[in-house]
């Protein structure tokens, strides 16, 4: 391989003549050679989104040339359509402040804006630090560069997968709004209600969660940039902030902010527990939702059986014809994986000391795989599960008719105690409720069909 020498404050690095990093970025990658973890090209994105907002910002403010700042943006932009991801090798576990990532991007900007000023004749050069890291630190590009990562992966994939699944839900709810079915509480038979009904408490779950992540989003908006080392702002212009939060409004089509108190945006991760405490909270309805469906499609002979899911491929290697509630078993997992990186961003953000949080990199990196895996997990359980999803009515049906605590219904008419000897004696001698009405002497024939009249009780 063909190496060139690259030379930084530490002194003089060999750096793969092919690639467009510079010295420091060789460095992290000697240093921390730390699991196989990248850092989320989600992350990449949104820090050249940056190095082009300050830079415009920059040349607005009358600090940076023409010929720089179009060469910045234009590197920038190539990063952001992804021309240059191999360019981007570093762990995610390095540096807690992301510094090496924004070298990594500052170092690649630079070189790639150098070769089109060549190619235009010009005579200026970018510098990493001094031109494309202009009024900037790693301690406020990466915190800004994370929150515009973190907003628009949630709007980008998680509300578009939760917005499919919950149209599957709510057209199966109306569809099934008839099918009267027996409910159950404790694991145990309880009173009638409709599938329909039972499938709008899930409707309802994916209609809060998501108002609930919308809630907690807006806080994710506020930006660190402008903060630089220590939140002072030092060696960036007054109002540097603001100007930048503006032009990454216009280059993601999202509205950010600069926010008010860089004090708090370089050392609090309060805004991103808040966000991904609410996607827990998505999370954890989904593993309700996965878990009732596998539940009630058990079977299909020796279980509820009351609903049929697709089958999609064999479920065993040694008993032929079985078949698995495998979207369900998928989902769940991935709220497992979930509930742990809440645990880790919440303790990762409890770690701030002074005036700078050190785990940046690991809570970004958990973050954008929640909203990853759960926006991958709500697709395919929509696709391959949920548009599937049919009742067997004879089942249902059978259910009912059996059930104990239809029994409830009669409690206005004969009271509880009386009411509870029906069930008893139905149970302890296998009978049907009419039969051991009847038997007791409790209710006559025509009072007991004008009582309990299951389609009446939901």
């Amino acid at each position: 391989m063909a190496y060139r020498i690259e030379k930084d404050s530490m002194g003089e690095i060999q750096v793969p003549q092919d690639k467009l990093w510079g010295a420091q970025t060789q460095r992290s990658l000697q240093n921390f050679k730390i699991g196989t973890d990248r850092m989320p090209l989600e992350v990449v994105y949104a820090q050249a989104t940056v190095k082009a907002a300050a830079a415009a910002a920059s040349y607005k403010l009358g600090n940076l040339s023409q010929a720089k700042h179009d060469a910045i943006l234009e590197a920038a932009r190539e990063i952001r359509e992804g021309k240059w991801d191999e360019h981007f090798p570093l762990i995610v576990f390095q540096t807690g402040s992301g510094t090496q990532t924004n070298m990594n991007v500052n170092e690649v900007i630079a070189n790639r804006g150098n070769q089109l000023l060549e190619e235009q004749g010009s005579d200026e050069r970018l510098h990493p630090n001094d031109d494309v890291n202009k009024s900037q630190s790693s301690n406020d590009t990466f915190p800004t560069a994370l929150h515009i990562a973190g907003v628009l992966a949630v709007e980008d994939q998680l509300l578009p997968a939760i917005d499919a699944l919950h149209a599957t839900l709510s057209k199966k709810s109306e569809e099934f709004m008839d099918i009267v079915k027996i409910g159950r509480t404790h694991l145990q038979d309880a009173t009638p209600l409709s599938l329909g009904q039972e499938f709008s408490g899930w409707v309802r779950m994916l209609e809060k969660s998501k108002q609930m992540i919308e809630a907690t989003l807006p806080f994710m908006r506020e930006l660190a940039i402008g903060g630089t080392a220590v939140g002072t702002g030092i060696n960036a212009p007054k109002g540097f902030g603001d100007h930048v939060a503006k032009e990454v409004t216009a280059l993601v089509g999202s509205e950010f902010t600069s926010a008010s108190n860089k004090f708090h945006s370089l050392t609090s991760y309060d805004d991103v527990v808040a966000v991904h405490g609410a996607i827990k909270g998505l999370a954890a309805n989904l593993m309700k939702i996965a878990n009732d469906v596998r539940l009630l499609a058990s079977g299909p002979r020796s279980g509820i059986g009351e609903l049929t899911i697709p089958a999609n491929e064999p479920g065993s290697s040694i008993m032929p014809g079985k078949v698995n509630p495998t979207q369900s078993e998928a989902m769940t997992m991935v709220v497992t994986q979930v509930m742990g990186n809440d645990a880790t961003i919440s303790f990762a953000a409890s770690q701030g000391n002074y005036q700078l949080n050190v785990f940046k990199p690991v809570i970004i990196f958990n973050f954008l795989q929640s909203v990853r895996l759960l926006s991958d997990a709500m697709h395919s359980f929509n696709d391959n599960c949920a548009i599937g999803i049919a009742p067997n009515r004879d089942v249902i049906a059978r259910h009912v008719e059996n059930s104990l605590m239809l029994v409830t219904a009669l409690n206005p008419y004969i009271g509880y105690e009386n009411a509870a000897k029906i069930a008893k004696y139905a149970h302890e001698n296998n009978t049907t409720l009419k039969e051991a009405a009847l038997h007791l002497e409790l209710l006559t024939e025509e009072q007991f069909d004008e009582y309990l009249q299951p389609q009446k009780m939901i």
